[in-house]
Parts: structure tokens; sequence; C-alpha cells
């Protein structure tokens, strides 16, 4: 990789990142070829925290009609990043993790 920019896409908000947030842990969409350390260094890089743990995941496609064809959602790879304690990400403003 060649920017820590093109490793993180974007985080992802929905209710139970939301939720995860309180713990420590922020949810992104990730580059599917980036490894867990070069995730690591991104997040760390990008927004000034201490990263203790990175999980990865693929999230598979869903099946999707619009009226008599289907089709399918993209593949994305997810990484769920655990920051050390003390450390928070400014998302909307204010810091989640109190």
């Amino acid at each position: 990789m060649n920017s820590v920019y093109n490793v993180i896409i974007r985080p992802v908000v929905s209710e139970r990142t939301f939720d995860q947030m309180g713990e420590n842990k922020y949810t992104f969409e990730v580059a599917p070829q980036a490894p867990k350390e070069e995730i690591a260094q991104a997040v760390e890089k990008i927004f000034d925290v201490k990263v203790t743990k990175v999980n990865t995941a693929w999230v598979k496609p869903k099946t999707k009609r619009v009226r008599y064809v289907a089709g399918k959602t993209r593949r994305w790879k997810k990484a769920i990043v655990t920051l050390a304690e003390g450390d928070s990400i400014e998302i909307f403003g204010q810091s989640v993790a109190e």
C-alpha cells in the first residue's frame, strides 16, 4: 500500500458498531489486500491513537432483487480495531467512549 488513506476506506456506523464504541472498538471498511499490521499503522497515523488489537472479517454479498432480476451486493472487508485504554476517536464531532 502506498498511503494510509488507501488502507482505511470509511468508518462503519451502525447501531451495533456505535454500541461497541463504548468498549473502545471501532469498525472500518478497509482495503481487501490490507493485512492487520498495516490497518493498525494506518489507524494510529490517521487518528493519533494506540491500537492494541485488530480483528478482520469478510462481509458476504447479499442477494438483492430489482423487479425480476436478482443480483448480489459487493463483498468487502471490515476491521474491528480495539484502542488502548484512554484513547478514543472523534465521530460526529464528539467522543463516544466515556
